[in-house]
């Protein structure tokens, strides 16, 4: 099998009015992996030894993405935390270490706000946090991308919007995808109303100051590319003043796809993390 979303690898359940997809994989403790317009974008890190063979791996598709149900808008990142709960209560995990990359580490951080009975650590990959000084001008680069979608090229828009985040040109980046997701890319431009059309607005309506950051609790990993741009440097700045347990990992020679492009360091970091912070018994 070449094709990392196929539904039916991936069990599914109704949860909140809505089926979700999902995949749990190993023994140990459970850690729950919220991912963005990628919505396979973490199938690597489940072939690492470093998380696959101590941990109990758990992925979904978001609603309105591959497998689950499409939905009509507005999806709030609240909504999303609510069926991520409702998924971790039909599975009878009462709590779980949550990581979420770009936008799927919104639902992660504020699923650490909203229950933090059920959230032991948060592991943030690159948040996407748009009200730092660099979201606008982060928006303003991605026009390209968004006059695309508006003109019915879906396929462009995704292009050009990973390739932006990536800062790779479209061609590097759309090899990487193939060979480190294949049908990752396809699912991405099957999935770009969702993205465009209610998880971007979703995302630039979200709400974290430097309140909310201060009300998470719970341990915080923030990893970093060091090829990141600009925003997520900012957001990385703004979490290492803000959050009051935060540690920070800079990974080498990625930018915000990391994971993707350097699974193995990423799984290492995230693993030295939980171990320092196990949960209690």
């Amino acid at each position: 099998m070449n094709h990392y979303s196929m539904e039916d690898i991936m069990d599914t359940v109704t949860v909140n009015g809505i089926r979700l997809a999902y995949e749990s994989r190993g023994t140990g403790e459970p850690v729950l992996l919220i991912s963005p317009v990628l919505c396979d974008g973490f199938v690597p890190l489940l072939a690492e030894p470093a998380l696959a063979e101590r941990y109990r791996l758990i992925r979904y598709h978001k609603r309105g993405w591959g497998g689950s149900t499409h939905t009509p808008g507005p999806v709030a990142v609240a909504d999303h935390v609510a069926d991520a709960v409702a998924l971790l209560d039909h599975l009878g995990i009462d709590r779980v270490h949550a990581a979420g990359h770009s936008s799927g580490a919104a639902v992660a951080a504020q699923m650490a706000q909203d229950h933090p009975d059920r959230v032991a650590t948060v592991s943030l990959l690159e948040l996407s946090l748009l009200s730092v000084p660099a979201g606008e001008a982060f928006f303003a680069q991605a026009a390209p991308a968004f006059e695309a979608y508006a003109a019915g090229d879906a396929e462009r828009a995704i292009g050009l919007f990973l390739s932006l985040v990536s800062g790779m040109d479209p061609e590097h980046c759309r090899t990487l995808l193939d060979e480190r997701l294949p049908g990752g890319f396809a699912l991405a431009v099957k999935d770009a109303d969702t993205f465009f059309g209610i998880e971007l607005p979703a995302l630039a309506e979200w709400r974290f100051g430097p309140e909310h950051a201060a009300a998470i609790r719970q341990p915080v990993l923030s990893l970093l590319g060091s090829e990141t741009r600009q925003l997520w440097v900012e957001v990385a700045e703004f979490l290492r003043s803000t959050v009051p347990d935060v540690e920070e990992c800079v990974v080498d020679s990625v930018g915000h796809l990391l994971h993707i492009q350097r699974s193995r360091p990423v799984a290492k970091a995230m693993a030295r993390f939980l171990a320092r912070h196990p949960m209690a018994c």
